[in-house]
């Protein structure tokens, strides 16, 4: 008898042209999109059954390259994977990461905070059947579903960082929890394509 198990792959997308200059969205760099095209390759022999992204134009444009590697998908945009802030400063956070939240209103947080939760709750959900779900998102996003399963505080999302268009992979068979099998994998990226890391990670 085979064990059903659901499998969540969650990508970030490729390098934004421009970004460096504060924009705050736009099209994916030349880099970016090599670096769309080895993930879509990384992924060729996995059975997709859906392909979710954030609207925002870097991240349609990573799924719309995966999609034209894997034309037997389709893409969805979903409003549940935009970039957001997920929690602000909690009794937990250490002081150091005060300073992140200084241009960041209020509502701002609460929004995020509610839309991470309707995000959870759309995704990490048992399927009946073995599933293959890709989600195509932003680096706050997936370190938020990273934290959700691991059932760590919530300021730790700040320290869950993941490169442009690195794989993280989140299983569920019956009757257990959510695991992590792989963290932000960057083995289908040569070592110039491996952006979007801080140089000095988080403490």
């Amino acid at each position: 008898m085979s064990i059903l198990t659901n499998y969540l792959y969650l990508v970030r997308h490729g390098e934004q042209q421009d970004a460096e200059h504060g924009l705050a969205d736009g099209p994916l760099s030349p880099r970016g999109q090599r670096q769309a095209a080895l993930i879509a390759d990384r992924l060729s022999g996995v059975p997709l059954n859906h392909v979710w992204h954030s609207p925002l134009q870097r991240a349609a444009d990573t799924a719309r390259i995966v999609a034209e590697r894997m034309p037997a998908i389709t893409v969805e945009p979903s409003s549940l994977l935009f970039d957001c802030v997920p929690t602000g400063m909690t009794p937990e956070t250490p002081a150091i990461y005060e300073p992140f939240f200084g241009s960041i209103t209020e509502a701002e947080i609460e929004a995020g905070t509610a839309q991470m939760a309707d995000a959870v709750s759309e995704f990490l959900v048992r399927s009946a059947d073995e599933a293959h779900d890709l989600v195509i998102t932003h680096n706050f996003v997936i370190a938020w579903f990273v934290r959700e399963v691991l059932g760590a505080p919530q300021w730790r999302w700040m320290t869950l960082n993941q490169a442009h268009c690195g794989l993280t992979v989140l299983a569920q068979r019956p009757g257990r929890p959510w695991s992590l099998l792989t963290h932000n994998d960057l083995a289908h990226l040569p070592f110039e394509l491996r952006t979007g890391l801080p140089e000095v990670l988080p403490v």
